[in-house]
């Protein structure tokens, strides 16, 4: 049981600013990729609730149309300044690719700001829920710190200093802006067709309630989506509890989880990171 704690162990010996990092490679790739995945699944998912995100996407096409391949580039891009650090050669080369993609249109500061409270946020509120152990305090702030940075170097104006102070920020955000709306929809279900395609289409109508499940009812309600029936419930939330416990008395993983190594559908043969997005952008 010791072993199966060791890599807690190891970030409780790290200062969570100086090394915030190698924490956030840790837990990413060794002690909950599977949820923090899904988490940052939900947490995009999160800002198309927003009106003028979803109606830049809905305008720009590229998410109904091309749903799966938006997807894969958002990961990828995400993955590589997260294995390898932000300001290594590939993070710095995603970072970069991440910011001529954006930089084409007038994004609002603030809605960038909200963008990016849910990457820190949304997998620390999915630990909490459903992690096989509790989230460490050196592993929040690390978070926040990491995500931080990578907010200054996307040149986003105004970052709150504190990791309270940022989550004040999210909640008021939501409060404010999550309004049922027609893009919101429109780019909500291109998502959900996303994820139901991963699936058998036998599946597909049980999928989509477990999908429910999982959102809380102020996003459910921008989307126009009803409140999941009791088996999708006891299915979805109690199926990742049920596999928090089952992970807790496995044994630890020995290699890291790299979701740039990793087969991507969209790309089986490689990427070059300059190419991802929209392929009309150079």
């Amino acid at each position: 049981m010791n072993a199966r704690y060791a890599i807690l162990n190891r970030v409780r010996q790290l200062d969570p600013v100086q090394d915030h990092q190698e924490i956030v490679y840790l837990v990413g790739t060794y002690e909950s990729p599977f949820l923090i995945q899904r988490a940052l699944e939900f947490a995009l998912f999160r800002t198309f609730a927003l009106p003028r995100t979803a109606q830049l996407l809905a305008e720009t096409g590229e998410f109904e149309q091309r749903g799966q391949k938006r997807y894969d580039d958002t990961t990828l891009l995400i993955s590589e300044f997260v294995e390898h650090g932000y300001d290594s050669e590939r993070g710095r080369a995603a970072i970069k690719r991440m910011n001529r993609l954006h930089h084409r249109f007038a994004i609002d500061n603030e809605d960038y700001l909200y963008t990016l409270s849910t990457f820190i946020y949304e997998p620390i509120r999915w630990n909490e829920r459903f992690g096989w152990r509790p989230v460490d305090p050196n592993e929040r702030e690390a978070q926040f710190i990491f995500w931080r940075e990578v907010g200054k170097r996307m040149a986003i104006k105004d970052i709150p200093e504190t990791y309270a102070e940022f989550e004040q920020f999210n909640r008021d955000y939501e409060q404010k802006y999550f309004q049922p709306n027609e893009y919101s929809r429109r780019i909500g279900q291109a998502t959900i067709n996303v994820f139901l395609h991963w699936y058998p289409a036998l599946l597909r109508p049980l999928i989509k309630p477990c999908l429910y499940a999982l959102m809380d009812e102020p996003l459910r309600r921008v989307f126009g989506y009803p409140e999941a029936p009791g088996w999708a419930k006891v299915l979805a939330v109690g199926g990742m509890k049920l596999r928090a416990r089952i992970i807790r008395w496995l044994p630890p993983r020995r290699q890291p989880r790299l979701f740039t190594q990793e087969r991507n559908p969209t790309y089986p043969h490689g990427y070059a990171i300059d190419r991802l997005g929209p392929e009309d952008v150079p």
